[in-house]
């Protein structure tokens, strides 16, 4: 038996411009967090024939062409696996809440398999892998954050070149100021789940269509991802997050449908009551966690609360995917 453990992710800056519609032309830039909340992947050898996978469904067939699940059936076709296997997926979070959960799925499943093969890895050929498959082989409207932050893990920098390359490196912040920076973020679940394709497939088709707003929001989308990795080096955590308030103003003007009269109202709340600095929606559908930066977490917690939010208490995850459990 192989187990994977493979982060989910906040980003902190740039987000969007990570979408081959935008950086072929322009270049992207993003900062993303891996936190400690995991996707687990389990592949053993099975005793019978055929795939028996268990995720938020179940299924068992007998050939690769059966599976419903789409990563699924095309990792397994990218590295040729065999039959008699047993694939379970587990994770702390559920799909749809705006942390890149299909991208950490697919990473994880992917240094499964290389585990279970016996084969080394690097993050960054996990990374190239799993966007080999959401965007080139199922062609998914998606970034690449998700797969490159899952696979490094850290509080990580993507550079997004226009010939399909990507150059990371760590955000060079103390250890104190990771420290205040993470004891001044916390995450209200909104309650509710989504997929983000409709809202990417627009910010897509607006991108290549040339829409000058579009456009233009992403530029300043990633001029700010540039301030915020200057503000948070320096060690100026409050400053990052009055530059949370500025970039979710603009993000949410970006695309139809990326807030509610519901979020709007909560990150109006935080603000006004609670103390925030700022926040954002984290992830691109409308739904799932909302971030915010405080001063004081006591009186953000007690009006979140009264408000009828759920927090959930987070660390930074600095393994990125690994292998947590190998018995062949």
């Amino acid at each position: 038996m192989i187990v994977t453990r493979t982060p989910l992710r906040i980003s902190i800056g740039g987000g969007g411009t990570d979408l081959p519609s935008y950086y072929r032309e322009f270049g992207g830039y993003v900062i993303s967090a891996a936190i400690k909340k995991y996707i687990y992947i389990s592949v053993n050898r099975a005793f019978f024939p055929g795939y028996n996978i268990k995720y938020s469904a179940i299924e068992s067939v007998a050939t690769r062409a059966e599976i419903k699940h789409p990563l699924i059936r095309e990792a397994l076709a990218m590295h040729d696996m065999p039959d008699h296997l047993d694939i379970v997926s587990l994770a702390d979070v559920p799909a749809g809440t705006g942390l890149g959960s299909s991208g950490s799925f697919l990473v994880g499943l992917l240094h499964a398999f290389h585990a279970y093969k016996r084969q080394p890895v690097t993050a960054e050929q996990l990374a190239q892998e799993a966007v080999e498959i959401e965007m080139v082989r199922l062609g998914e409207p998606v970034g690449k954050q998700d797969q490159y932050i899952a696979a490094y893990g850290g509080l990580l920098c993507q550079e997004y070149r226009s010939d399909d390359t990507v150059a990371v490196s760590p955000l060079k912040m103390s250890e104190s100021a990771q420290l205040e920076l993470r004891d001044g973020l916390m995450l209200f679940f909104v309650g509710s789940t989504r997929s983000a394709s409709g809202l990417l497939k627009d910010q897509k088709a607006k991108s290549e269509g040339k829409d000058a707003a579009m456009t233009d929001a992403l530029h300043f989308t990633k001029q700010l991802g540039r301030e915020i990795k200057t503000v948070l080096e320096a060690g100026d955590i409050r400053r990052f997050g009055e530059l949370m308030h500025e970039h979710w103003m603009r993000k949410r003007a970006r695309s139809s449908g990326m807030s509610s009269d519901r979020i709007d109202e909560l990150y109006d709340i935080a603000r006004s009551k609670g103390g925030a600095t700022g926040g954002k929606l984290v992830g691109a559908g409308g739904s799932g966690f909302l971030l915010f930066h405080a001063d004081d977490r006591a009186r953000l917690r007690r009006t979140m609360n009264e408000a009828g939010m759920r927090e959930m208490d987070f660390d930074f995850d600095h393994d990125g995917s690994a292998v947590q459990f190998r018995n062949l």
